[in-house]
């Protein structure tokens, strides 16, 4: 598979969508952990965790930071906010459909009555 250049959110959307990588940053929010320590809940080899760390570290999620043999990462939430931001607009374009929806069922169906609810 080839591989192209891609914007950043793209980048950010790809690693995550994921279920392992997905929950190696959700690790990472709880503090710095070792690649091992990433690939422990999973029983994967280090050179498999590593694999997926590197696909964390292109989308900018991820910094590691090497210490002799020893293999830190760190999470990057900058690229977290960005996504969030992007997806922010969506949540306020649902938002605004479900409100109008909730508004015309609320005027097509009767009130209830005291003694139905």
């Amino acid at each position: 598979m080839v591989e192209r250049s891609a914007d950043s959110l793209s980048l950010v959307f790809r690693a995550l969508g994921d279920p392992t990588r997905r929950a190696m940053v959700q690790r990472l929010a709880g503090g710095e952990r070792t690649v091992g320590e990433l690939a422990e809940p999973f029983r994967m080899s280090l050179a498999a965790a590593s694999k997926h760390v590197r696909v964390l570290e292109r989308a900018g999620l991820v910094r590691r930071r090497v210490q002799g043999r020893v293999h830190r990462c760190r999470l990057q939430a900058d690229r977290l906010a960005e996504a969030q931001a992007w997806l922010a607009h969506y949540e306020r374009f649902w938002s605004e459909r479900l409100d109008a929806l909730e508004s015309l069922l609320a005027e097509e169906s009767p009130d209830p009555s005291p003694d139905r609810r």
